[in-house]
């Protein structure tokens, strides 16, 4: 997530993007768009896939869901909490933890300043494997 302001007013609500949103809401780990599509038709919602591009990329845009980039450049999305955080990620199951990082901060701010920058934003992700898929891959 970054650490910026949203950018402009909370876009308008409609019906198609609050059930994109409450998709989301409904899952703890990160989604493609095409994931919450299907989602959504399952819940036998008729929003489009276009839809579900458009609003999962306007909410990004205005800090209401995080996005990450798989390693295929794939974006995927999550409904986060408000505050300023990082993630854990894991490669195989997806599974995702919220983090705080002060000591990421400092060396953001420390080395932003060192080289005369200024208005910071940043995103880290930390990718490894979980405790669950670690202890599936033990029984394999």
């Amino acid at each position: 997530m970054t650490s910026t302001e949203p950018d402009g007013p909370t876009p308008r609500t409609t019906p198609q993007r609050q059930a994109v949103l409450e998709a989301l809401t409904g899952v703890d780990d990160f989604r493609s768009a095409q994931e919450v599509h299907e989602l959504l038709a399952a819940e036998g919602s008729g929003v489009g896939l276009a839809t579900v591009y458009r609003t999962l990329a306007l909410y990004a845009d205005h800090g209401l869901v995080d996005v990450l980039r798989r390693e295929d450049g794939e974006a995927i999305y999550r409904r986060c909490s408000d505050t300023h955080h990082h993630h854990l990620v894991c490669r195989s199951c997806g599974a995702t933890v919220e983090v705080e990082g002060p000591a990421v901060e400092s060396w953001t701010s420390a080395i932003a300043a060192e080289h005369g920058f200024a208005d910071l934003s940043h995103t880290l992700e930390i990718v490894g494997t979980c405790a669950d898929c670690r202890a599936e891959a033990r029984k394999s």
